[in-house]
């Protein structure tokens, strides 16, 4: 006799996410590491904003999106830290959600 399949039980987590500029990638992933984040996804981003169009064609005008999901404390700490290091010379921005995902105890 099989026993019934059951779906793991979400649970609550935050998503940070940070668009910036693609040069920053080479420092950024090592310090989120550093501050508690057990893993990231990192794409190509477009779009236009307050620091004008980027189109991601030339390198030096390309930005990234990283997403880590973590806990609220990690995603407090990341934030403060990136708003301290990096918000007065670089094009960035910060925002978190709350969001539920399944197996919450791998972030």
């Amino acid at each position: 006799m099989s026993l019934p399949l059951r779906e793991p039980e979400p649970g609550p987590c935050r998503l940070l996410t940070i668009v910036c500029e693609a040069a920053l990638e080479v420092t950024l992933l090592p310090e989120l590491e550093a501050l508690g984040a057990r893993g990231y996804t990192v794409t190509d981003a477009r779009g236009k904003g307050s620091s004008g169009r980027r189109d991601a064609t030339w390198g030096p005008h390309a930005n990234i999106r990283i997403e880590v999901l973590c806990s609220g404390k990690t995603a407090a700490a990341i934030c403060k830290v990136l708003r301290d290091r990096y918000d007065d010379n670089y094009s960035m921005v910060l925002f978190v959600a709350d969001v539920e995902v399944l197996h919450p105890g791998k972030f």
